[in-house]
């Protein structure tokens, strides 16, 4: 299997100075910036995953889009979100991020998120890895070659114009987030904003008191502003600083997105225990093949109650609990590591309690090894991007050292999901052939001795 190279596989790495020109090739001094101010973003190793897991990922994807699009479904988790979320744009919603833990038995999707950063930052970084032989080149970073992405993420946010009803293309953007220049993605909003610029539409990064709402139009000080893509944490607009763009997103007057509604039907925790219900999956008429990618490829969730308090307490152990309006994992808790104060909290709030599935792990070095989840960057259902992300602690943080974002390589579409080794003119495939071509000598012991 091609996960063994995570343990035993160090022969492809970030290539430093090919991103470091990568980077200040779009904003000459961001390089400097981000080793500044986020140090460990960029792991120096990639992470392997088999092309079945891969496909697993995806088929998850599509059964929770097809479940979302449900009657059913959508007035359950209509049914616990704020006012706003009934407000129906046309936009889908840029950058869902699925982030899956890799068990024994395969994928388990442990969240969704609707802003996930870090896209545009993977893009570049999948720009600047070095091989060491042809074979491990051949390996595929994901459905598209990272040098694709970018016209990818020009092109979703085009749509998503055109989804909201526009014609041809935004003429300004902004990108909009609470005091932006202090947020740890911070680099990225820089990337983007380029990102915008060479394809012909004027941007610009503003924070959310900058913005007004006067004759109908969204706009700062220097014009009207015809597309967000909203990078606030304050999913539903409630914050007082917010109600300009609140104002010009519920009139239509400007395209946010992500948005309030695609929060609610996808990221709010409470989802994930809707699309475990199998009774409920079926009254709503989801077809049972997709019941069944559902409950074998989502860590069972149920929100926690007081009726449940004290079967969620004893089991704490095998769980783990998180708001259900949650993200960046914060106030998230694994259940063995709960005390008595915390707990009386977690009931006090709005929580679920979800199935611990233990994330696979990376080795970065002969003594040493990280933890790993996987995102899948989706638009309207489609998977654009892979990406890991490798941590120490209970959960992904961006600040370990020597993890951070790192490139995902799978085979191709290969019978078996696999990489085929053809028959040479002297005779057939040496099986140990691929391993030896990666270089990595011990998972060739070990594949060879099985």
């Amino acid at each position: 299997m091609i996960e063994k190279l995570n343990s035993d596989c160090f022969c492809i790495s970030l290539e430093p100075d090919a991103l470091r020109r990568s980077i200040d090739a779009q904003s000459p001094g961001l390089s400097a910036l981000i080793a500044q101010r986020c140090p460990n973003l960029f792991a120096a190793l990639p992470v392997f995953v088999s092309r079945r897991h891969v496909d697993a990922m995806a088929a998850v994807v599509a059964a929770v889009e097809e479940t979302v699009g449900l009657p059913g479904y959508r007035e359950a988790a209509l049914a616990h979100a704020p006012a706003i979320a009934r407000h129906d744009p046309g936009a889908r919603g840029a950058f869902l991020g699925y982030d899956f833990h890799l068990d024994a038995g395969g994928p388990r999707l442990i969240e969704i998120n609707t802003n996930a950063g870090g896209a545009l930052l993977n893009a570049v970084l999948g720009q600047a890895q070095r091989a060491c032989c042809a074979e491990v080149a051949a390996l595929v970073s994901g459905p598209l070659r990272p040098e694709a992405l970018e016209r990818a993420f020009f092109d979703m946010f085009a749509a998503e114009w055109l989804y909201a009803g526009r014609a041809g293309l935004p003429r300004r953007i902004a990108i909009v987030d609470r005091s932006p220049e202090q947020q740890f993605l911070y680099p990225e909003f820089v990337l983007f904003e380029r990102l915008f610029r060479r394809f012909g539409v004027e941007a610009v990064i503003r924070a959310p008191e900058e913005l007004v709402f006067a004759g109908g139009e969204l706009r700062d000080g220097e014009g009207r502003i015809d597309l967000v893509y909203n990078r606030l944490t304050d999913f539903s607009l409630q914050d007082a600083a917010h109600v300009a763009l609140r104002q010009a997103y519920l009139d239509g007057a400007a395209v946010v997105t992500p948005h309030p509604r695609a929060h609610a039907l996808y990221a709010d925790k409470r989802n994930l225990a809707l699309l475990t219900d199998a009774a409920r999956l079926r009254a709503w008429g989801v077809r049972p093949a997709t019941v069944e990618v559902l409950l074998r490829g989502i860590a069972r969730t149920e929100l926690v109650a007081v009726a449940t308090a004290p079967r969620l307490w004893s089991s704490r152990r095998k769980l783990f609990f998180k708001p259900a309006g949650g993200y960046g994992s914060k106030a998230a808790y694994r259940g063995d590591k709960l005390t008595r104060r915390v707990w009386d909290e977690i009931l006090r709030g709005e929580y679920v309690a979800q199935e611990l599935v233990a994330p696979s792990e990376r080795r970065i070095a002969a003594d040493a090894a990280l933890k790993v989840d996987v995102r899948n960057y989706v638009y309207s259902g489609v998977v654009q991007q892979l990406a890991a992300r490798l941590y120490q602690g209970q959960t992904t943080n961006l600040r370990t050292a020597g993890g951070g974002f790192a490139p995902v390589l799978t085979t191709g579409n290969a019978p078996g999901g696999e990489l085929v080794l053809e028959d040479s003119p002297d005779g057939p495939a040496d099986p140990g052939a691929l391993w030896r071509a990666l270089g990595c000598q011990a998972a060739l012991r070990n594949e060879l001795s099985r």
